[in-house]
């Protein structure tokens, strides 16, 4: 038992740079945490590509020491650069999620058609910054400009500024005294993207 104990204890120290890679991973992007089994499946390829990282610092770190010598390599330098080493991938794996830089090369390559976005609700609000009006259930229409947006499109909220109602005619009927506007998202029918600004629409 106290064998087991210590090979478990060994597994999760092994696998802490990974764990932590994914936690700074999913702390930035809007990607929904997946099961207990997959995180632990991402923090063993995580902790892989950390342990290279790691092997990479370590042969420039002895290099740079015969010509200068900062510290002693022990464990607890090489605990401390995995801990930098993890939280690095885990923001260059985020900044490539949220800007679709990777899958943006290799869409270019021809290698697949897919974006790095979560899905394409969320990508769609990401590029599309413009005025929107919301179709809600009551069939009542809302105008106005999303500061924030729900990641799914059945979970959370939008919050609206420079609200105004939309008649059958079109018209704006803006609402006054509000500053922003919080509607849930489940009672959204679909969303509309506006070409025109609000300024440009008040000529």
């Amino acid at each position: 038992m106290e064998t087991i104990s210590k090979d478990l204890i060994s597994l999760l120290q092994y696998l802490l740079p990974g764990f932590i890679s994914a936690w700074v991973f999913y702390s930035f992007t809007s990607y929904p945490k997946p099961s207990q089994f997959e995180r632990v499946v991402q923090a063993l390829i995580f902790t892989v590509i950390i342990q290279v990282m790691i092997f990479v610092v370590k042969a420039l770190l002895i290099l740079a020491g015969r010509f200068y010598v900062l510290a002693v390599w022990n464990e607890a330098s090489q605990l401390i650069w995995s801990i930098l080493c993890a939280t690095l991938l885990g923001l260059v794996f985020s900044y490539f999620a949220n800007n679709d830089t990777f899958h943006a090369i290799f869409r270019k390559l021809g290698v697949t058609r897919e974006t790095s976005y979560p899905s394409e609700w969320f990508g769609v609000f990401l590029k599309n910054v413009t005025y929107v009006v919301l179709h809600l259930e009551d069939e009542r229409r809302l105008y106005g400009w999303p500061i924030e947006w729900p990641s799914e499109p059945r979970n959370g909220h939008f919050l609206i500024a420079q609200a105004s109602w939309l008649n059958d005619a079109g018209l704006e009927i803006p609402i006054t005294g509000v500053k922003h506007m919080l509607v849930d998202a489940r009672d959204v029918e679909w969303v509309e993207f506006m070409e025109k600004t609000w300024e440009e629409n008040h000529e």
